[in-house]
C-alpha cells in the first residue's frame, strides 16, 4: 500500500463525499459526522481525485450522475489513490446494469436515491467492518511470518479477500471450520491464522496430517493409547487431542480419515469425550477443530466412504481459498516477496525479475499453486549469478506460452477439452460461472479439473 490511514485504529473513518447536489452533500456529511466520521464533501471528479492524492480515506460515498461527468469513472481513480477504499455508490437512476458495472470496477455498495439516514448508517458500518477485518489481516500477515515468510495474505484478488475476511470473522468463535481449496493453496497457513487470531492463540496448535499417518495407527496418534494396548505399544501416548487441550486440532486432508474412525471423532466433536485405546476410563479435552481437504468430499459421502453426518459436523463453516490460477493479479507481488525471502536467507541481493521472466510467471497455470510458486522462486534464487532472475533461470515448463488449438487440428477430445476447461476458468469470475459456461455442474468441473491438473 502507498499510503495507510490513521482512522483504522479509531471508532471514526476519514470519509470523501462526491455528489453534485449541494443539499445531498450537506445531509451525507452531517449523517456521517453526527456518528463520529470525519467528512470531506465535494461537487465534482476532479476535486474529488485531488482530495484522495493528499489524503488516504477508508470509505467513499460516490454520485453516478456528476453533472456532465460519469461518477463510476471515479471508482478506477479513487483506488488507484487509495486501494482499500470503500466505495459506495448513489444514484437517482438505479438499475441493475448500474450496480453490476459499478461493482465491476470495485465499489463496495450501492445505494439508491431518494434513501434514509438509516441506509448510508449500515453502508458505513459495514465499510468500517470490512476496514476492521483488513487490518487485522494485515496485522495476522506479518505475525506470519515466523511460520511462513514467504506466504503473503496482502492480496489484490477479491476472491481471496473474501476468504480471508471470513477466516478472520469465524476465528473468534468455536465453530468447526473446513478448509477447501486445492493442494499447494496455504490451507494449513489459514488454519494457523485462524487459531492465531483465536481466544485460544496461546494455546497449543496440533496439526495432523491424516494421510501420513498409516490407518491402523491414526486412532492411537488422536487418543492416546496405553502401554501395553498393542503390539509395539512400549509406552503411554496421551494422544494429539490431549496435546491440544484448550488450543486447536488441525486435520489435513481429513477425507482420508479411516470410515471406522469417523464415528469416535464424531462424538469426541459432540460429546468433548474420548477414551485412549487399551483404557475404559472416559477422558475430557476441550478443542476447536479446523480440518482441511482438496477432496471432492460431497462425492465421497455419495460413495459410502465418508460419513454424512460426520462431514455436516465438520463442515458448520466452510472457506474455499482460490487456486493461484484464480488470483493471477497476486502472482507478481507473490513471486517478489518469495524473492526478497529467499535472498535474505541466501544472503543474496536482487532486484527482481526480467520483464519476460515476470510475464512468464503470470502466464502459467501454476497446478502446484503456491509451493509451486515458492520452489520455482526458491530455485531460481539459487541458480541465477547475476542480480536479475531471467528466463534462463525458470523451469523450462514456464517457457514455453499456451499453445493455439483449432476445431479440426489432428487433436484428441481430451487435449481440446482440457484447453477449453482452462481457458473459460482463467475468464471467469467464479467456479460457478465457470461451470455454468460448460454446461456441467461444479462437481463435474472439480473432477475434471483433478483430472487434468488444473
Amino acid at each position: 500500500m502507498a499510503k495507510e490511514s490513521e482512522s483504522t485504529g479509531r471508532k471514526g473513518l476519514q470519509v470523501l463525499v462526491v455528489d453534485d447536489e449541494p443539499g445531498i452533500r450537506k445531509t451525507l456529511a452531517y449523517c456521517l459526522e453526527e456518528d463520529g466520521h470525519e467528512v470531506i464533501a465535494v461537487g465534482n471528479a476532479a476535486d474529488a481525485a485531488s482530495e484522495a492524492s493528499r489524503r488516504a480515506f477508508d470509505a467513499a460515498f460516490v454520485d453516478v450522475r456528476l453533472g456532465s461527468a460519469n461518477g463510476l469513472d471515479l471508482i478506477p481513480v479513487l483506488l488507484t489513490e487509495t486501494p482499500w477504499m470503500k466505495i459506495i455508490v448513489i444514484t437517482a437512476y438505479a438499475s441493475v446494469e448500474t450496480a453490476v458495472q459499478a461493482m465491476k470496477l470495485g465499489a463496495a455498495d450501492y445505494i439508491p436515491k431518494p434513501f434514509e439516514p438509516s441506509q448510508i448508517r449500515l453502508a458505513i458500518r459495514k465499510a468500517s467492518e470490512l476496514r476492521s477485518l483488513e487490518g487485522r489481516i494485515q496485522d495476522l500477515s506479518e505475525e506470519l511470518a515466523r511460520w511462513a515468510p514467504e506466504v503473503s495474505f496482502i492480496t489484490f484478488s477479491a476472491t481471496m479477500r473474501k476468504c480471508l475476511e471470513t477466516a478472520a470473522q469465524v476465528a473468534s468463535s468455536d465453530a468447526a471450520v473446513m478448509l477447501r481449496g486445492e493442494s499447494g493453496t496455504g490451507k494449513s497457513v489459514l488454519a494457523r491464522a485462524i487459531h492465531h487470531w483465536s481466544a485460544r492463540a496461546s494455546r497449543q496448535f496440533t496439526a495432523v496430517s491424516c494421510p501420513s499417518i498409516p490407518p491402523e495407527l491414526l486412532e492411537s496418534e488422536l487418543f492416546g493409547h496405553t502401554k501395553g494396548a498393542f503390539t509395539g505399544a512400549v509406552s503411554e501416548n496421551p494422544g494429539r487431542i490431549a496435546a491440544a487441550d484448550g488450543g486447536t486440532l488441525f486435520l489435513d486432508e481429513v477425507g482420508d480419515l479411516p470410515l471406522t474412525l469417523q464415528p469416535k471423532l464424531l462424538r469426541f466433536l459432540q460429546e468433548k469425550e474420548y477414551e485412549r485405546v487399551g483404557d475404559a476410563r472416559t477422558r475430557r479435552a476441550d478443542i476447536r477443530l479446523i480440518s482441511a481437504s482438496n477432496a471432492d468430499l460431497e462425492e465421497s459421502v455419495r460413495r459410502g466412504t465418508f460419513r454424512q453426518d460426520f462431514y455436516y459436523r465438520l463442515n458448520v463453516i466452510e472457506i474455499r481459498i482460490p487456486s493461484l490460477s484464480e488470483r493471477r493479479e497476486d502472482i507478481a507481488p507473490l513471486a517478489e516477496s518469495m524473492l526478497q525471502h529467499f535472498c535474505r536467507i541466501n544472503h543474496r541481493s536482487m532486484t527482481g525479475f526480467s520483464p519476460a521472466a515476470l510475464e512468464a510467471l503470470e502466464r502459467y497455470g501454476w497446478p502446484g499453486n503456491l509451493r509451486e510458486l515458492r520452489n520455482t522462486v526458491e530455485r531460481a534464487v539459487i541458480l541465477t549469478a547475476g542480480d536479475t532472475i531471467g528466463m534462463e533461470s525458470l523451469p523450462g515448463s514456464l517457457a514455453s506460452p499456451p499453445s493455439e488449438l483449432r476445431l479440426g487440428d489432428h487433436l484428441s477430445l481430451s487435449s481440446i477439452e482440457e484447453e477449453h476447461i482452462r481457458r473459460v476458468l482463467a475468464s471467469s469470475a467464479s467456479l460457478t460461472e465457470a461451470a455454468r459456461i460448460l454446461g456441467i455442474d461444479e462437481t463435474t468441473l472439480w473432477r475434471r479439473r483433478k483430472a487434468y491438473g488444473i
